[in-house]
């Protein structure tokens, strides 16, 4: 009778028909049981109570190996990891992206439970970081990754870590201007309230002067630094040329002020300080909410981000472990299994099976042979193998691959651009209409030439139409990103609009990345022979087995006895008195033909009775039927792969023009066909997964990346789609339609209050104080429709 499966205790994986009991509890492996046991040992099990399985599950290949972290004892690598390390007491912060609830930040928090040479441990949650505060003496840095490690909380530590680039000032500077912007807006409502009331004529004169006075300096700040970029921008446009929407955003905050200040000076009333400064104020909240959204998901990432911090030198004295920068032509270093191979090398000893999926996108394993030239990118899928190191880091092929894709950035206009091309007009007709004013009143009624003039500028003000954009798209980044779909600025979501063309990349976009569907092509396997395959599949690291091991569903396994791993070839062993070889059809059968089946095949044989094969093909990403179907019906699908053509027979009916399935593509071949489609005008988003995307990533007027790990995924991408939702890409893509319907509506709203209040501000009838009121009501009114519209449809499309 089969077995219930259950639950694992630490990570609620499926345990399968055989878990591991400890306790009376059941686990899916060795390592969940460890971190259990640790934390019981230590009466720290309340971490199950706060959320139900929340531990991390670390597969065989993430496991860190006993000196993994060694490098970390090299003085030139542990100083430039630390942020602080004085009188033995040092602080350093880990990047630690499998941080993902609230039993995480407690359990990092507690450190010091763990080890009494944690002094202090704090969890900044958005950014997935952790900072330690540790004694050095009884803790060092190595001791301080390996206990993070033991409880499956692996820090990411790169060569990009190490270069810690300085911290942006441009988000302290922001909050510093909306601070200044609020204080001068609240305070100057205060002075300027009994001024909106009947009966303040009968305020005394010195009040009311003293009050002017206290709004005229608390404007300065705010007109000369908080609103300083508005300025230097206007300035800029202008310099080019160009009339930007900041041209008379700056020019109404000029007009505002001198008339403001003339009134004050003349004894004629207060002026109007009070809405320049809350202008400015809702003006910063706009651009603050825009850049809040996902902050700590970084676009920006180099190669050296996926190197090792580290390698392994042999030298006649023995193993040394030296910082990569210092890795030179000609030094031999070890490459462990699932290793990134730094440099561009030759073979010297070992077997070699290279996963290149990095870099080619082709997700089958090549074998190498001694003497045989291995690209850097590579990862090694087996044995430890010997490398001589041909070139330099800096020299290697993977880092040509990328610079090559970043010489082709694509420095779009910014999403500015539509409100810029109205703001020309804009400006040019409210400039035209407020002189026409005044020249009209000063043939008629020479006193309110002045008055027309400046509340026509004032009225008339383009900062509804400035805080469209920000609180419209804003909106949509945060709803976007609720659902798992991260944009790297509102820019994208102007481009999503414009495109007419999608390209998809195959492994890992379209199809699982570490899935594939398994058919067993033969003789039909009995459980006992199941179990065979499965015991022995089990000890070998290539990415096949692995798959095979996890799918046959055969409980238990058997002891195997002279297991060997040829590269190239298959895997051979002794299991219960059984001879088992698996592997290629020649290392099974001894068939040395030529032909080539394009679909992967791992034959069987038990006691030299070949039983058949394993054939694998894609697992495709759920919904991708259905997306697809949606996604034709708007747009000019295509897909470019480096994989080999086993798969057009399963996709030419999802994409029904053969002329548009590319396969085979190199890096280079994927971008220059991203090219193309963008010099015939078909703006194209382009769907990938991997660093040999990056190219076509970045030329295309899209990027997006689909990330099984959204903290971990290829650079030179516009925007991060969550693996799981894949099937929703038609509706996000849908959506900034609906968003730039929106920004239309907000504009066309803008639009009705300046018409009606320039049709008063004309006649000289509407006073420049009527006009300042009406002036930030109308931004109001903008920003609550634009983010409650916003809302609303993503409650009605996004579900």
């Amino acid at each position: 009778m089969k077995k219930e499966e259950q639950a694992c205790i630490h990570c609620g994986e499926n345990c399968g028909p055989v878990p591991i009991i400890w306790n009376q509890k059941p686990f899916c492996c060795q390592g969940c049981q460890t971190v259990y046991q640790l934390l019981n040992e230590n009466q720290m099990t309340q971490y199950y109570s706060i959320a139900d399985a929340p531990g991390i599950k670390l597969e065989n290949d993430q496991i860190p190996s006993e000196d993994k972290y060694a490098f970390l004892e090299l003085d030139e690598i542990r100083t430039r990891l630390l942020d602080f390390s004085d009188g033995g007491i040092s602080k350093v912060r880990f990047f630690i992206p499998t941080i993902h609830c609230a039993s995480c930040i407690w359990l990092l928090e507690n450190l010091h439970t763990l080890h009494k040479g944690v002094i202090q441990s704090s969890v900044n949650f958005p950014k997935k970081e952790v900072s330690i505060t540790f004694r050095e003496e009884e803790l060092n840095l190595r001791k301080l990754v390996e206990l993070l490690a033991s409880i499956h909380y692996v820090p990411e530590i790169s060569q990009q870590t190490l270069e810690k680039a300085p911290k942006s000032k441009s988000s302290k500077t922001l909050l510093i201007k909306i601070g200044i912007a609020g204080f001068s807006f609240l305070n100057a409502m205060l002075y300027h309230f009994p001024q909106y009331l009947p009966g303040s004529e009968h305020l005394e004169a010195n009040f009311r002067l003293v009050f002017g006075w206290l709004s005229f300096l608390l404007s300065l700040p705010v007109l000369f630094y908080c609103a300083s970029d508005y300025f230097l921008s206007a300035y800029k446009s202008l310099r080019k040329k160009i009339i930007s929407i900041d041209l008379p955003i700056a020019l109404g905050l000029i007009t505002l002020f001198l008339q403001s200040t003339l009134e004050l000076i003349t004894d004629q009333g207060i002026g109007y300080f009070d809405s320049l400064t809350g202008l400015v104020f809702f003006l910063l909240i706009g651009k603050w909410y825009q850049s809040i959204t996902y902050e700590a998901l970084t676009f920006e990432r180099n190669y050296k981000s996926y190197f090792p911090v580290a390698v392994t030198k042999l030298t006649e004295a023995g193993n040394t472990t030296i910082p990569l920068d210092q890795l030179k032509a000609g030094d031999r270093i070890l490459v462990r299994n699932q290793e990134l191979i730094p440099a561009d090398a030759t073979l010297e000893k070992g077997n070699a099976s290279i996963d290149y999926s990095f870099v080619t996108g082709e997700s089958v394993p090549v074998g190498k042979n001694v003497g045989d030239f291995v690209f850097a990118g590579g990862r090694q899928m087996g044995s430890a193998i010997e490398l001589l190191v041909q070139k330099e880091v800096e020299q290697s092929y993977l880092t040509q691959l990328w610079n090559q894709d970043y010489e082709n950035t694509n420095n779009s206009a910014p999403m500015s651009s539509v409100i810029n091309k109205v703001s020309q007009y804009f400006t040019a007709t409210i400039i035209t209409i407020a002189l026409g004013a005044a020249l009209y009143w000063n043939f008629n009624d020479s006193s309110k030439a002045l008055f027309a003039f400046t509340s026509v500028l004032i009225i008339a003000c383009p900062c509804a139409l400035a805080l469209t954009i920000p609180f419209t798209f804003g909106s949509t980044m945060r709803q976007f990103g609720r659902r798992g779909f991260y944009l790297k600025n509102a820019d994208v979501i102007e481009q999503l609009y414009k495109i007419k063309t999608i390209v998809f990349d195959k492994t890992g976009t379209i199809t699982h990345a570490q899935s594939s569907r398994i058919d067993f092509k033969g003789e039909q396997l009995t459980e006992e022979q199941l179990k065979l395959i499965r015991s022995l599949v089990f000890h070998s690291t290539h990415p096949l087995s692995k798959t095979i091991s996890t799918t046959l569903e055969a409980s238990g396994r058997y002891e195997v006895a002279n297991f060997k791993e040829l590269p190239s070839l298959g895997i051979t062993g002794e299991v219960n008195n059984s001879k088992l070889n698996i592997g290629s059809k020649y290392f099974v059968t001894g068939d040395q033909s030529d032909s080539k089946e394009l679909k992967t095949q791992v034959w069987v044989s038990i006691n030299q009775h070949i039983l058949g094969y394993f054939q694998f093909e894609n697992s495709y990403r759920k919904g991708l039927q259905e997306t697809i179907a949606q996604l034709s019906s708007n747009y000019e699908l295509h897909l470019i792969s480096g994989d080999n053509e086993s798969e057009r027979k399963n996709l030419l009916p999802l994409f029904k023009q053969e002329a548009h399935l590319n396969f085979n593509q190199s890096p280079t071949d994927k971008l220059n066909y991203i090219n193309k489609l963008q010099q015939d005008g078909s703006p194209s988003l382009m769907i990938g997964d991997g660093l040999n995307d990056a190219g076509a990533l970045n030329e295309s007027k899209v990027g997006v990346v689909i990330a099984d790990n959204i903290y971990n995924f290829t650079p030179a991408c516009d925007a991060i789609l969550q693996a799981d939702k894949f099937a929703s890409l038609y509706r996000f893509i849908r959506f900034a339609r609906s968003s730039m319907s929106i920004v239309r509506q907000s504009f066309l709203i803008s639009f009705l209050y300046n018409v009606v209040g320039i049709s008063f501000a004309v006649q000289g009838n509407l006073s420049p104080i009527i006009a300042a009121i009406l002036m930030p009501l109308s931004s109001v009114t903008v920003v609550a429709f634009a983010t409650f519209s916003v809302n609303l449809k993503a409650r009605k499309k996004l579900l």
